[in-house]
């Protein structure tokens, strides 16, 4: 099976922007890791049609040549050095550029380096749509990653519910969801974790703070572990004490509308069908205007990539693909649900990563 490195070559076109290609440079730290495997602050990754190079400094330099196996290590001393004896070693013409992974000052300095050892820079999106396509399917391995990262998570949700009680704050749910989740080997959190309760519920992106929880209140709580470089995401709403007719009905529309789009997923399905499916329970029961953000999105090295369950998006699912299923419905004043599950799409279905019961748990 060909390597990521040699798929990624195999992909370079012959020309963008009216320059022949021969070669793509990467800067960002996600795709650095999909390439390399390799985890660091700083470096490139450099594939040109022949040969594939990571450069790294000192600080790495020792690590990488016991990690990576599909490229040349390089010590990285002086990038304008490094690189240029590169650029004239394969009498590279065109680069290819990150357009969205690379600040201003970054492309600037490469484009000098290029252009003084007679390359060109080319900084259009066709390195991204490259490496979108790449890493939207997710190889056995990389999808055994996210289903540990999602055990922790449930294992951390289901510790948590024992700490909910009238009077603590969404901040000390927050902190004890991530002190969970190191205890059990996760590097860190997936996100900012997001613990919203009562009128607070109406964030479907709330910060947790010192806003206490009290008893009526629906808890929502948007958790994710990050576990060997890969993310883990889920969202649960429980109630504490006690649910008004309306918290159940709209917990119910939720849910009815969540299972409706996991049932649709499938390869071959368009993204904007699975959004529709659950978008129509929603604006069909007369919450229209409620739920303003897209049904789900892919999830791996980073917590929302490539493509969303979104209205009108046409992308076709393919087996292997990792995406979240997220409706929810948010009354400002009021409270918000929200219910989140992982799914693998498959050829004729999906698996869900996802085990926490949905079911309202009321505390």
């Amino acid at each position: 099976m060909s390597t990521r490195v040699q798929k990624l070559a195999k992909r370079l076109p012959a020309v963008a922007e009216g320059v022949s290609v021969d070669a793509a440079l990467i800067s960002s730290f996600p795709n650095r890791l999909y390439l390399s495997g390799m985890k660091s602050s700083a470096g490139f990754v450099l594939v040109t049609r022949e040969q594939s190079y990571c450069l790294v400094d000192f600080r790495y330099y020792e690590a990488a040549c016991k990690v990576v196996t599909d490229c040349e290590v390089v010590l990285l001393e002086r990038l304008q050095d490094t690189l240029g004896q590169l650029i004239r070693k394969h009498r590279l013409n065109g680069i290819l550029l990150e357009n969205q992974g690379i600040s201003l000052s970054e492309a600037k300095r490469l484009e000098r380096i290029f252009a003084e050892n007679g390359a060109r820079a080319v900084e259009d999106p066709t390195l991204d749509c490259l490496l979108w396509h790449l890493r939207e399917i997710k190889s056995p391995e990389e999808i055994r990653k996210i289903r540990a990262a999602q055990e922790i998570t449930e294992a951390a949700f289901t510790h948590v519910l024992g700490k909910i009680r009238e009077g603590v704050s969404e901040q000390d749910l927050a902190l004890e969801l991530e002190f969970y989740m190191r205890k059990q080997g996760a590097q860190g959190v997936a996100f900012d974790l997001i613990v919203v309760a009562g009128t607070k519920g109406s964030l479907c992106h709330g910060a947790p703070d010192s806003h206490q929880v009290q008893k009526g209140d629906f808890i929502t709580m948007d958790i994710g572990a990050l576990l060997d470089g890969y993310h883990s995401d889920m969202t649960r709403t429980v109630a504490l004490g006690k649910v008004t007719p309306e918290q159940e009905k709209v917990y119910e529309i939720v849910l009815q509308a969540q299972q409706e789009a996991i049932s649709k997923v499938k390869a071959g399905v368009s993204c904007g069908e699975i959004d529709k499916a659950a978008r129509d329970i929603i604006y069909g029961a007369g919450y229209e205007g409620y739920f303003g953000h897209s049904t789900g999105h892919s999830v791996g090295l980073e917590i929302h990539e490539e493509p969303h369950f979104s209205i009108g998006t046409e992308t076709l699912l393919c087996p292997g693909m990792v995406m979240t299923v997220e409706p929810g419905i948010y009354l400002p004043g009021k409270f918000g649900v929200r219910i989140e599950d992982m799914v693998a799409v498959t050829e004729d279905g999906c698996e869900n990563l996802t085990k926490a019961p949905k079911e309202l748990i009321v505390l």
